[in-house]
């Protein structure tokens, strides 16, 4: 059974990008920084927490 994706808490990197019209260099570049909110290390894979992205989103006048 697949959860759709604007269902799941944390989404990956390809899914964040085809979820939101970002890039993945840009999704990567912004989840570098140590600042950001809305990433979530698990070992070396990155997923992006959903709500905190859409929150940061709304935020922004451009990225």
């Amino acid at each position: 059974m697949e959860v759709p994706i604007w269902e799941k808490s944390n989404l990956t990197l390809e899914e964040a990008a085809a979820y939101s019209n970002i890039g993945m260099h840009k999704l990567r570049e912004l989840t570098n920084d140590e600042t950001c909110k809305f990433v979530l290390w698990v070992g070396n894979k990155r997923l992006i927490k959903r709500q905190k992205f859409d929150a940061y989103i709304d935020s922004c006048y451009s990225i």
